[in-house]
């Protein structure tokens, strides 16, 4: 069986591996769709190597190996790519955080001890069973595929602290970007604004609900302007770029917040002084909980995210380089790829 490996930066390798067979408490999947996230990017531009588990993660597809003494899930389920409910047995669950398991933390990084070799980028897949969560059946293959991203941003929004009719600012209108931003519609923010570089992104953003969608030239001076000189009430940076931490905080109002969704794996200069004097509060938000899966996919299947707008692309694992780069180069007409390793 062939699988696709991030192997170095701008370097992509199809490997042979054995066919996949459950190990005591796990499963295979048989992958339908995997999507290309931000970290996979981030993995084939970088120069220090990413957990081959990591690259790859956003899959939807169907059982067709169950280990004996597995119960929860049987052949021929069609699951998303989960983590497994907090352990109990962690220091964190011992202190009664089981928000922050540790087991779960492993998982979600690719560290834990059932990692596989590789990701989703391949037709079948071996995986503890605790990391699958039967899809909800009113998805399409389409939505499911696009579970973990949206589950990303939901944990997100959930953690920050958004108000009924708060000034909200999305910066960058990505797949999580316009997800993070769905999730601020759904919890009732007055005002949404988009802030991309991408002229087809931000008409995306309008008809996904945003109030305005700005390209960052002009979002400085529009946002004062609709909050009367007082900057935005929260600021999701979603970009996941050093640039764009100090150029979220500068869209803050005195006494906001500012919510850190993008991951950016290199160090950023900010302006210390400017967040002091703005007394501004500063939330992150790392994967999700196993709770926020079921969550998401009941919002998707009632209508209030809207998933299938987003996917622009579908290519095998032969075209999956050439994807890479062309999501990395900046000048992108794509929004969220997904790989089909059947074709």
């Amino acid at each position: 069986m062939h699988a696709a490996v991030i192997t170095g930066k701008g370097r992509l390798e199809i490997i042979d591996v054995p066919e996949p067979v459950p190990e005591p408490g796990g499963v295979v999947v048989d992958i339908e769709y995997c999507g290309v996230c931000g970290t996979d990017i981030h993995a084939f531009q970088s120069d220090n190597p990413y957990n081959p588990a990591i690259c790859g993660h956003e899959w939807t597809g169907v059982l067709s190996a169950v280990a004996s003494d597995v119960r929860s899930v049987t052949e021929g389920d069609r699951v998303v790519v989960s983590v497994p409910p907090a352990c109990g047995r962690c220091s964190a669950c011992s202190a009664g955080q089981t928000k922050w398991c540790t087991t779960v933390f492993l998982a979600a990084t690719g560290r834990d001890l059932g990692a596989p070799r590789h990701g989703g980028f391949a037709p079948q897949l071996a995986i503890p069973s605790g990391r699958v969560l039967k899809a909800n059946p009113a998805l399409s293959s389409l939505q499911a595929a696009q579970i973990e991203p949206a589950t990303v941003a939901f944990h997100a929004v959930s953690r920050s602290g958004l108000r009924l009719g708060d000034v909200a600012v999305i910066q960058g209108a990505g797949p999580i970007g316009l997800t993070t931003m769905q999730w601020v519609k759904a919890r009732g923010a007055g005002v949404i604004i988009a802030i991309e570089p991408n002229d087809q992104r931000r008409q995306l953003a309008l008809d996904l609900g945003a109030t305005h969608a700005l390209t960052p030239a002009e979002a400085g001076p529009a946002i004062l302007e609709a909050t009367r000189g007082l900057g935005a009430d929260i600021v999701y940076e979603c970009v996941g770029r050093a640039f764009a931490i100090q150029a979220a905080a500068n869209l803050v109002r005195r006494g906001g917040e500012m919510c850190m969704v993008g991951v950016s794996d290199t160090n950023a200069e900010i302006v210390p002084v400017s967040w002091l004097i703005k007394e501004l509060t500063v939330t992150s938000s790392l994967a999700y909980t196993h709770d926020d899966f079921d969550k998401t996919m009941g919002m998707v299947v009632d209508g209030r995210v809207l998933l299938e707008p987003m996917h622009s692309l579908t290519v095998g694992l032969d075209g999956l380089g050439d994807a890479l780069a062309d999501l990395g180069s900046g000048t992108s007409i794509q929004t969220k790829v997904l790989v089909d390793p059947r074709i």
